[in-house]
C-alpha cells in the first residue's frame, strides 16, 4: 500500500518492538495531534516538553499513565504535529492505547509511513532515509556505526559535493552552446576534459567507500560445496564458533541446505552448507542436492571443500565445471591433521587452495582472512557509510555518462547531454529525480510505526 504524498491525513502506529517490554511508545503524526493529545490527556502538553500524565479512555477511565510528548510542526521528526505516548509495554496495553487514537481521527500508518512523510517534509533526503532503516536492522556493530553516519548526512554531504561540481560543469558547458558561431574552443578553454576526469577520480573514491559499507548491510553469501564427509559440516561449526550444523561419519547426513548467519570481523556472513554432490538413489538427499546448485546462483564465493588425504579427484573436476564461471573459488583443503600439513595458503594456477583442519580449528583464521580479501573487504576502513546496491548500481552509471561524455568531449551537445543524465542518476541517490514506484518500494521495507 502507498500513501499519497499530497493527502494530508493523522496517522498512527506502535513505534516499539512486538512483544511484553517495559515501555511501549504509540506515535500519532499528522494535523489531529493536538487534538488527540487534548482528548486522551485531558490537555495537551506544551511542545518538546515530557510530561507525566493520565492517558483516558472515551469514557473517562484510566487506561494507563505515562510520558508524552508533543511536537509541534516543523520541529519534528516527521515534519508534522506529532505525538508520543509512552506507557507500559504490555501487548494488550498498547493496542487499548493505540485503538484509542484511531478511534479519535488518525488511521493505522502502514511501513515506513513516519519516515516517509519526513522525507517528503524535506527533514532528511533519500539516502539518509534509507540509513534510518539500516540503523534499525543493523546486524553488527561496524553495521550500526556505518548507519548512522549515513543518517548524519556524511553520504549525503559526499554526493552533495560532487553533485555541485557536476552542476557548475554542466551550465558551463550549456552556455557554450548559446555561441556557436564563435571561434572559440570553449571546452579546451574551460578545462572541461581535465574537470570530467577529476570528478570521475573523486566519483570513483566515493564508489571505493559506498562497497565497503554496502559489505557492512548485506554481507556476504557464501556456499560449501563438496562430496559427502569432507567435513562442510565441520567447517562451518568453526565458522560460527558454535554447533549449528550435524556432523557425523556417515557419509550424506547434510541432506538439504543448512543457513547460518555469523560475523568475520563485523562483515555479516552467511553461510550455506549444502547437500554432499554425488550419485544416490535417495529421494530426499537428491532433492538436497538440487537445492546446493540453485544456491550457488545467489552465491558471493564458493567454498570447494576437499579431503587433503585423497586431493582433487574428477568428482572435484566435474563439480567445477558445473560452477558459475565468474564466481570467485576458494579450494579448501580439509582434514590436515590426517596428513601432517601445516596449515597455508597456495595460488596454484591462479586459483586459491587453503590448508587446513575443520575438525581442530587449524588454518581457520586464515579462510576468514582471504574470505574478506577476495570480497574487497578493507580492515582500514574506518570511517565508512552505510550504502545500498541502489546507490553503487547509481554512482557507475553516473561514471559511465562521464566516460561517454569524456569520448565525445569535441562535441559540446553530446557532452552536455551526458552530463545532465549524469546529474539526474547522481539526484536519485538522494532522492530529488526518484520515481514514486521506487519510493514505494524502499519503505515498504521499514518496520511499522517508523
Amino acid at each position: 500500500m502507498q500513501v499519497a504524498s499530497n493527502k494530508i491525513d493523522t496517522i498512527a502506529a506502535i513505534a516499539t518492538a512486538s512483544g511484553s517490554g517495559g515501555i511501549g511508545v504509540v506515535r500519532v503524526s499528522g494535523p489531529a495531534a493536538q487534538s488527540i493529545a487534548t482528548k486522551v490527556l485531558g490537555h495537551c502538553p506544551k511542545p518538546r516538553y515530557a510530561a507525566y500524565l493520565p492517558f483516558l479512555d472515551a469514557d473517562g477511565q484510566l487506561i494507563d499513565r505515562g510520558i508524552a510528548i508533543y511536537y509541534a510542526a516543523p520541529n519534528s521528526y516527521t515534519g508534522e504535529d506529532v505525538l508520543e505516548l509512552q506507557a507500559h509495554g504490555g501487548p494488550a496495553l498498547m493496542q487499548i492505547l493505540l485503538s484509542r487514537c484511531l478511534s479519535l481521527g488518525a488511521r493505522q500508518a502502514v511501513p515506513g509511513e513516519f519516515t516517509r512523510r519526513a522525507y517528503l517534509n524535506d527533514k532528511m533526503d533519500l539516502a539518509q532515509a534509507e540509513a534510518v532503516a539500516d540503523v534499525i536492522n543493523a546486524a553488527t556493530t561496524e553495521a550500526a556505526k556505518s548507519a548512522m553516519r549515513s543518517l548524519s548526512g556524511e553520504f549525503s554531504n559526499r554526493i552533495n559535493q560532487l553533485l555541485t561540481r557536476l552542476i557548475e560543469l554542466r551550465m558551463y558547458v550549456e552556455a557554450c552552446l548559446d555561441f556557436p558561431e564563435e571561434e572559440i574552443d570553449f571546452i579546451t578553454q574551460g578545462n572541461v576534459e581535465q574537470k570530467i576526469k577529476d570528478i570521475v577520480i573523486a566519483l570513483q573514491k566515493i564508489y571505493g567507500e559506498a562497497k565497503q559499507g554496502n559489505l557492512l548491510r548485506e554481507g556476504m553469501t557464501v556456499v560449501l560445496v563438496g562430496q559427502p564427509n569432507v567435513g562442510k559440516s565441520s567447517l562451518i561449526n568453526q565458522l560460527a564458533a558454535e554447533e549449528v550444523a550435524i556432523v557425523t561419519s556417515i557419509a550424506g547426513t547434510t541432506r538439504d541446505t543448512i543457513k547460518s548467519s555469523i560475523q568475520i570481523n563485523g562483515i555479516p556472513l552467511h553461510v550455506v552448507d549444502t547437500a554432499g554432490l554425488r550419485e544416490t538413489e535417495d529421494e530426499i538427499e537428491r532433492f538436497g542436492i538440487a537445492r546446493t546448485w540453485r544456491a550457488l546462483e545467489n552465491a558471493n564465493i564458493a567454498l570447494l571443500l576437499v579431503d587433503s588425504t585423497h586431493g582433487i579427484t574428477e568428482m572435484e573436476k566435474s563439480i567445477i565445471e558445473r560452477l558459475p564461471k565468474d564466481l570467485p573459488k576458494i579450494w579448501v583443503h580439509n582434514k590436515i591433521d590426517l596428513s601432517s600439513k601445516a596449515p597455508s595458503a597456495e595460488t596454484i594456477d591462479q586459483e586459491l587452495h587453503i590448508y587446513l583442519s575443520a575438525k581442530v580449528g587449524l588454518g581457520i583464521d586464515l579462510l576468514r582472512e582471504r574470505l574478506l580479501k577476495l570480497i574487497g573487504w578493507q580492515s582500514t576502513s574506518e570511517g565508512v557509510f552505510m550504502a545500498r546496491t541502489r546507490h553503487l548500481e547509481a554512482i557507475k552509471q553516473v561514471e559511465q555518462f562521464l566516460l561517454m561524455g569524456l569520448a565525445a568531449i569535441g562535441q559540446s551537445e553530446i557532452v552536455a547531454e551526458n552530463l545532465r543524465m549524469a546529474q539526474e542518476a547522481l539526484n536519485s541517490i538522494t532522492g530529488e529525480f526518484t520515481p514514486d514506484d521506487l519510493l514505494g518500494e524502499i519503505f515498504s521495507k521499514f518496520c511499522i510505526g517508523k
